[in-house]
């Protein structure tokens, strides 16, 4: 008689047999780029799936990593990250001598290099809707082409894609609030995939000898250690189902923390978000769940998710967007240019406007790669309608230096507060920075957290340092003009010069 163990191992072969008849390919490859998980990863379920066997790799693209500086807390977090991920994908397996395949060098030689030396027959990924990402996807799909090997990708960073949410007209949505009428009109917990791999793990592959190689330090790539790990950023899919489950115990109460920037009430989970070390699918079932349940933090939560749809399908359907106003003809404004205007923007970079709680911000960013949404709004108004610079400046000043930059939400953010944009404030809708300051930053704690200089000024006049009486500047050991600035413009005066501005945009 066959024993239990006997059977239960022809019973597992018979499956794998049964299970690869009807795959498409022997051999795949699964490119891991901004979905760096194994949990709920739709493009390495579709590899699983499609492939008998399956490799997988990421590149560190130098293409990318050349116009980086050379501590950069994004890198940090995606080598850490990728560290993690090639040990997921050895524990899934459960072979030795599986993971991940690492290579440094540009991504358009590497992938088809790789695809020739491994012998497979198609390349899968996540696709990515950035302009950039595109143009490097269309050159590896002529290189893959070239050797008889497919480039499939699938959705993987969104709910809703593209062209799959459109007006009755049949066109893309230029407002938010009914794109989010629809959105959730279509959305169901129950329809909201799993892409669970671990009845497919049997096919990752082993890794030829000459890959079997650890992830690259950071050292070993051309960077150095940025302070991501003294900020206590968890990396890595751990790190982010820890963010996870701390924001499930304070989701219900995000609607009423989450405009405060001294309270913890966001989720922090926009670099995770943004380097897919978790699946939005799974972030949205969580908020339907809760919102189901009559929770509002969890609504507006899930109404955040939504815009971050939006904006995504923003770039696919006008993709114009991602150089010029989605509002074209905002591009007649005349903004401040010359000597004038780089001095202001320097000022602002460095957080030395005089208004404390735009600067606490701007210290914020530089100094954590973070950035509260709120204050994310009152700094880009401040650029944009007091100073009277460019948006894209400020654009760009975010996109090197967020942890969590998307182009799709930042660019969105932007035009957002410069009016430009779709479904943007209206022009002469321009933010107060002291009314801002006062209102969500009442006692000035987050104001002294990063403006430490301030921290001995009575609240009446921590918002406004330049209206305090001499000598209790003096005893607070505040210098206006030295060790804290005067106010580069007068906020009235400012919201004047924009209003005349914005009249180049006015239509009869």
């Amino acid at each position: 008689m066959m024993c239990e163990v006997g059977r239960g191992k022809i019973f597992w072969h018979l499956m794998i047999l049964t299970v690869n008849m009807a795959k498409k390919f022997s051999k795949g490859l699964i490119w891991f780029r901004r979905d760096l998980r194994v949990q709920d990863n739709a493009a390495l379920h579709l590899a699983l799936s499609s492939c008998e066997e399956v490799h997988a790799v990421f590149i560190f693209d130098s293409e990318i990593l050349d116009q980086l500086p050379k501590a950069d807390r994004r890198v940090d977090f995606i080598q850490a990250s990728v560290a993690e991920l090639d040990v997921e994908l050895q524990n899934l397996s459960g072979k030795s001598g599986s993971g991940l395949i690492v290579a440094h060098g540009k991504a358009i030689e590497e992938i088809p290099l790789l695809a020739r030396e491994l012998g497979v027959q198609a390349v899968f990924c996540a696709y990515d809707y950035e302009p950039t990402a595109q143009i490097r996807d269309q050159s590896v799909t002529v290189e893959l082409r070239e050797i008889g090997v497919e480039l499939q990708t699938c959705k993987d960073h969104v709910i809703f894609e593209k062209r799959e949410i459109l007006t009755l007209q049949g066109q893309p949505y230029g407002v938010f609030t009914p794109y989010k009428n629809n959105w959730l009109s279509k959305i169901k917990i129950e329809n909201i995939r799993d892409f669970n791999v671990g009845l497919l793990a049997f096919g990752l592959a082993v890794r030829p000898e000459n890959y079997q190689k650890p992830v690259p330090s950071l050292e070993a790539l051309g960077f150095n250690s940025s302070n991501l790990r003294d900020l206590l950023i968890p990396t890595g899919a751990s790190g982010a189902q820890s963010l996870l489950a701390d924001f499930l115990k304070r989701m219900d109460n995000y609607h009423v923390a989450r405009d405060f920037p001294s309270i913890k009430g966001p989720s922090y989970l926009g670099i995770h978000l943004r380097f897919g070390t978790i699946s939005i699918r799974e972030l949205v079932s969580q908020a339907l769940k809760r919102k189901a349940s009559g929770s509002e933090g969890a609504s507006i939560w899930l109404s955040e998710l939504v815009w971050r749809d939006f904006y995504f399908q923003i770039l696919s359907n006008f993709p114009r967007v991602a150089t010029g106003a989605y509002k074209t003809e905002y591009d007649a404004i005349v903004w401040e240019d010359g000597p004038r205007a780089l001095d202001l923007f320097k000022s602002w970079c460095d957080g030395r406007t005089g208004y404390p709680l735009v600067d606490a911000a701007m210290a914020q960013i530089n100094q954590t790669g973070y950035m509260h949404n709120r204050l994310r709004m009152v700094v880009g108004s401040f650029l944009v309608k007091d100073l009277g610079i460019d948006w894209r400046w400020g654009e760009r000043y975010f996109s090197e230096n967020l942890n969590d930059f998307d182009l799709s939400a930042n660019n969105g953010g932007w035009q957002w507060v410069s009016s430009s944009g779709c479904d943007a404030q209206p022009y002469f809708r321009i933010f107060n920075p002291i009314n801002q300051s006062q209102k969500f930053d009442p006692d000035g704690q987050f104001i002294k957290r990063y403006l430490p200089q301030l921290k001995k000024l009575p609240t009446k006049f921590i918002h406004t340092p330049w209206l305090a009486p001499k000598l209790i500047l003096e005893v607070a050991d505040v210098y206006l003009g030295d060790n804290y600035p005067l106010p580069l413009v007068d906020h009235k005066q400012a919201r004047a010069r924009t209003l005349l501005r914005y009249s180049a945009v006015k239509k009869p």
